[in-house]
């Protein structure tokens, strides 16, 4: 009787890219589940474009006035 529950991955370089697809999958998976539990945290380069254009907003309402 063979177990089911964990297939086995194919040989080769197939196998590899199989994998690597399972792994995305699984992670895009796990970051849908943490999105509807509410665990949204915003992307570090977003915060740092926000920061960015309010300074310069800043600077050139200053340097307009």
């Amino acid at each position: 009787m063979t177990d089911l529950s964990e297939p086995t991955p194919p040989a080769g370089r197939r196998g590899l890219k199989a994998s690597r697809l399972e792994r995305r999958q699984q992670r895009i998976r796990e970051e849908i589940e943490r999105n509807r539990r509410g665990e949204y945290t915003v992307p570090t380069w977003v915060l740092v474009v926000m920061l960015i254009a309010l300074v310069v907003g800043f600077t050139a309402f200053i340097a307009l006035v």
